[in-house]
């Protein structure tokens, strides 16, 4: 996750800026952590391993890794998942039990240059999506910090979905909730895996590496959206 571009979001109501969308310009789905949130585990475990940073990493790759952290993605409990991996290494429990405990605190803030980008794009009528990895546990403490969150027409998390991306499965989620064909959409992700599976389904995809080359790239794939060059 980067966390290069931070900030706290206003709190907006989205039905005092928007204008109404327009169903015959493209749907524009965004990914949430890492393009609009950034989300770090490390923000977290650097208090609790005390400076420790090669105790960390191993920790975060070997214990509490992404592959197990992906379970919860795709609809594990916590629950379920700590006590699996307490029962592997007892030792760390405490530390397992944080990463649910404590998740708010691997919330590093908004990134402020793609909220503005998804707050324009709505000003120019495109109906907005959010397509994520996430767990539908933590998702809420993350709804409560962000105001933007409230902004998308449609929200499919993998957690509620039981399925995560890049299965095709979960972009035609998408696709039926939004009732859009895949030429009529563009997507945003910061993994390339899952950029390239929605390219797969004939969704244009951006690959996000930060704001400013979103903002160019995103401008070049719509009329009306050469105005975020503006």
């Amino acid at each position: 996750m980067n966390s290069n571009y931070c900030y706290s979001a206003p709190s907006v109501n989205p039905n005092q800026i928007y204008k109404m969308t327009d169903i015959n310009k493209p749907l524009i789905a965004f990914d949430l952590g890492a393009v609009l949130i950034d989300w770090d585990p490390r923000y977290l475990y650097r208090k609790l391993f005390n400076g420790d940073d090669e105790g960390m990493e191993h920790f975060l790759a070997e214990v509490c890794s992404p592959a197990w952290n992906v379970q919860q993605d795709a609809g594990r409990s916590f629950a379920e998942a700590i006590a699996v991996l307490a029962k592997q290494y007892p030792e760390q429990r405490e530390l397992i039990s944080a990463y649910f405990e404590r998740w708010e605190e691997m919330l590093g803030g908004a990134i402020e240059g793609s909220v503005e980008i998804l707050r324009m794009v709505k000003e120019l009528g495109f109906e907005v999506a959010a397509l994520s990895n996430w767990s539908a546990e933590t998702y809420p403490l993350a709804h409560k910090q962000f105001d933007f969150l409230n902004w998308f027409e449609v929200m499919v998390l993998s957690g509620k979905e039981k399925v995560v991306k890049p299965d095709p499965a979960i972009y035609r989620i998408l696709l039926e909730r939004t009732g859009r064909q895949a030429e009529n959409c563009i997507f945003i992700d910061d993994s390339l895996i899952n950029v390239q599976a929605a390219r797969e389904l004939g969704i244009a995809s951006i690959h996000f590496q930060s704001p400013s080359q979103l903002r160019k790239e995103l401008s070049s794939m719509h009329p009306e959206l050469a105005l975020l060059n503006s």
